[in-house]
């Protein structure tokens, strides 16, 4: 096996590779594999780049400042795919993969492919994120190998064209005004869907999960297995699933970390609501982690309370006070208001490695000379083709119901219910206006098919709750196991240091060895 020479990661694509026009031109140095029609890929080492962290659905992008980290060996190829899969031979994109391959070829049985979530994630900064652990986990039983979805990264990307105020965080999710009013984010939300019906094309009509499923295939096929292993992450696990539903006998071992409610009528709006119910179910460890005397020993103004259960009054007040009287904060023209507070809450309830920022900004927000500093992905808007690939998934996937009077009594019953959100995951979301209809009606994940699922979920997660993982679970009947995982947070495997979930998982991907039943894993 020839051995490959540790880069700094990710692709170094042509132009063509990587414009948001579409490319119809294969290199003369792909070939095509005879028994499929599709070309073999050109892998070459991979290039410097910032990576992004995962998203979950309709969840918050992450911060592309971190240094790059670095993988083992890994290269980065292009794939071809069709535009629209009923005209295979017409307009072409172009996907960006990468893998890193096993260093036991006597021990190789097959690709682990990772999935990523968002929409938005991206798959080849992700490996290089994880790929060195999880080649650790492997022993060499796996090629390594990921892709950015069509619209992320360095595949063909679309555009909306949005301004940058419909580009913030706080925007782009419709987070309802001061006392629930939907007014503003309704028109917010309905520009947005207008500029990416004026703006995105075809391409940004293409960017749906079923399209995604069928990329797979096509990334199955050139790299020439009749199976795949696989690891999918939040929206990863609904890929996954529709995938072992569409093309069940080209699946190995199936794991699906942090699901959602895979009810197709619902789907992307039913995973939007529930964020709601997520931040109640996690919100506990927050307050219990702001109330313990040992935050003062690590850095003084950390302890929010001395009770636990004063945190969450703590905070709903400060919320309200900031909707009347915003605080200046140290990014200029770029207040903290209470809708920013709240959605710095949900994307610090993804880790616990994210709480003293939180705490620290809740501290400045109180103290009158404070100035809160504010994390990246909320002091700078979004990338216009980051929002406009955020937006479009959920939104092409299922039609949204589009009545205001129907939102508005949604918000307001939900502000009621989970006061933590504010009637944000109720409320219309830019689906809610979009002109353009599903093109194909998503996937009914059923229990028919093989039993090689693994599921692993954390109890107390705050982007897809476990109440909407027991739906996945359900619909998946006999072919799945379910691994639940005392702890909070989003994503399981390798994220949270839990041993047992750990374990359970590498296993299963190295021996095939699945609980005989569904499981539980201590904190």
């Amino acid at each position: 096996m020839t051995t490959y020479t540790r880069r700094a990661l990710v692709l170094a694509l042509s132009a063509a590779g990587v414009a948001t026009t579409l490319t119809a031109v294969v290199t003369p140095e792909v070939h095509a594999r005879a028994s499929t029609g599709v070309p073999a890929l050109n892998w070459r080492p991979c290039a410097e780049q910032a990576p992004t962290a995962e998203q979950a659905p309709t969840a918050k992008p992450a911060p592309t400042t971190e240094p790059a980290p670095v993988a083992h060996a890994q290269e980065c190829a292009e794939l071809p795919v069709p535009l629209d899969y009923d005209d295979p031979y017409g307009p072409q994109l172009t996907l960006a993969v990468s893998r890193i391959r096993s260093e036991r070829p006597e021990a190789r049985r097959g690709a682990l492919l990772y999935i990523p979530g968002g929409p938005g994630g991206s798959g080849v900064l992700r490996l290089a994120q994880k790929g060195d652990a999880l080649r650790k986990e492997m022993a060499g039983a796996y090629d390594l190998v990921s892709f950015d979805p069509r619209g992320v990264g360095s595949s063909t990307k679309a555009s909306c064209d949005l301004d940058a105020a419909d580009r913030d965080l706080v925007n782009l999710r419709p987070w309802p005004g001061p006392g629930g009013d939907i007014t503003e984010s309704v028109a917010r939300s309905r520009r947005i869907a207008d500029a990416c019906a004026r703006n995105g094309g075809a391409v940004l009509r293409s960017l749906t999960t079923a399209n995604e499923v069928r990329d797979i295939d096509r990334l199955r096929q050139a790299l020439g297995e009749e199976k795949l292993s696989a690891w999918g992450v939040s929206y990863g696990t609904y890929v996954g699933a529709v995938y072992a539903q569409k093309y069940p006998r080209h699946t190995d071992r199936w794991v699906l970390d942090s699901s959602g409610d895979p009810d197709p009528a619902r789907v992307a709006r039913g995973w939007a609501a529930n964020m709601a119910v997520g931040a109640d179910d996690r919100f506990p460890d927050f307050a219990a982690w702001a109330a313990d005397p040992a935050r003062e020993e690590e850095e003084p103004g950390l302890r929010l309370a001395e009770r636990a259960e004063d945190v969450r009054p703590l905070f709903l007040a400060l919320a309200a006070k900031l909707d009347r009287e915003p605080k200046e904060s140290t990014t200029p023209g770029t207040p903290l208001t209470g809708n920013r507070l709240r959605q710095a809450l949900q994307n610090a309830l993804y880790s616990d490695a994210s709480f003293p920022q939180l705490a620290r900004i809740v501290r400045a927000a109180i103290d009158p000379a404070g100035k809160p500093v504010l994390p990246a992905d909320l002091a700078q808007p979004l990338r216009d083709e980051d929002a406009a690939v955020t937006a479009a998934v959920i939104c092409n996937d299922v039609r949204w119901p589009g009545s205001v009077p129907a939102y508005e009594r949604a918000v307001a019953a939900d502000r009621v219910r989970y006061p933590l959100t504010a009637g944000m995951p109720a409320n219309a979301f830019a689906c809610s206006f979009w002109k353009d209809a599903p093109a194909e009606k998503p996937t009914r994940i059923t229990a028919e098919g093989p039993s090689n699922i693994l599921m692993i979920q954390n109890l107390r997660d705050p982007s897809t709750p476990y109440s909407g993982a027991l739906k996945m679970r359900e619909a998946l009947g006999d072919r799945a196991r379910l691994v639940t995982v005392d702890h909070g947070g989003h994503s399981v495997y390798l994220g949270n240091g839990n041993a047992c979930g750990d374990r359970t998982v590498t296993e299963f991907l190295t021996s095939g060895r699945r609980p005989a039943r569904d499981t539980y894993c201590a904190d």
